[in-house]
């Protein structure tokens, strides 16, 4: 690998070398399946195919949110895609998620069978099939969609800018670093000047924009994320603080944070999730790392 300082693009580039880094074994610049390899499929409508990633923690925390009102319907399995083994290219895994990326989602419950993928489309799928943390007043619903469009615009240069170059990059190179944590505090500072004068983002109500958002912005400014907490001075975001701090507390959130997890402590780790009584018996203890 070339120093960033002694670097001159080619014409053409092409890949001729693996990129180095964590992932560097699961990058490609091409689509599709890699392997032959069948999803499983649970006893319950909707089958989630994840990990505890941010994006995987919006659907599972979504799900148990769904649960917590009192829709059985919402009633999940939750199967691990370990994506640094690559299982995210499987054949059933691209069926139903054709770029590759978790969550994606089986429903079951009509006559036919429905793929969703991409998070945002999942919260916005399970709010509206069962008509919560939506609002339903126009103006409220507008602002909701509003941030949760936010967030899958603004997460990438979180995720995939700061998050790689400060964390995961093989070479720490310093103009990206500096780039992409200039943007990340932009968007604190985002979140902050709203969240002054809000409660939740869509406003008085907790919504799929907080469902979003806190996996990402919420985990970080709690130190949860990339390490970067310090680097970032997350402290100076009060208001941030303060409703990351409102959102943790939620039981469905706490829940939902554990599904697909293989990481931390193993009493926050439910690998796999087929039932409420899953998070009690912690069967997933006895997985072999």
């Amino acid at each position: 690998m070339t120093n960033s300082s002694d670097y001159t693009p080619p014409k053409i580039w092409t890949w001729d070398a693996p990129s180095g880094g964590q992932f560097a074994n699961i990058n490609r610049p091409i689509a599709g399946a890699t392997h032959d390899k069948e999803l499983p499929i649970g006893r319950h409508p909707l089958q989630l195919y994840s990990l505890a990633t941010p994006n995987g923690q919006k659907v599972t925390i979504m799900l148990e949110e769904l649960l917590a009102l009192g829709h059985k319907g919402a009633e999940y399995d939750a199967w691990l895609i370990r994506i640094d083994k690559g299982d995210q290219f499987g054949s059933g895994f691209v069926e139903v998620n054709p770029n590759s990326k978790i969550p994606a989602l089986m429903d079951r419950s009509g006559p036919k069978p429905r793929r969703v993928f991409e998070s945002g489309a999942i919260l916005l799928y399970l709010a509206e099939k069962f008509g919560e943390l939506l609002p339903p007043d126009p103006d409220a619903r507008a602002e909701a969609l509003n941030w949760l469009f936010w967030q899958m615009g603004s997460a990438p240069y979180l995720g995939g800018g700061l998050g790689h170059f400060y964390s995961y990059a093989p070479i720490k190179i310093e103009y990206a670093i500096n780039r992409f944590a200039m943007e990340t505090k932009r968007q604190l500072d985002v979140l902050e000047r709203h969240l002054a004068a809000h409660a939740f983002m869509a406003g008085h109500d907790y919504s799929i924009a907080d469902i979003a958002i806190w996996p990402w912005y919420g985990n970080l400014v709690r130190g949860d994320l990339y390490g970067a907490a310090e680097f970032l001075q997350v402290q100076d975001y009060t208001n941030v603080n303060r409703w990351a701090n409102t959102i943790a507390e939620r039981p469905a959130v706490k829940r939902g944070r554990m599904v697909n997890r293989i990481s931390g402590p193993l009493n926050q780790q439910l690998r796999e999730r087929h039932d409420a009584s899953d998070f009690e018996t912690k069967t997933q203890d006895k997985v072999e790392a």
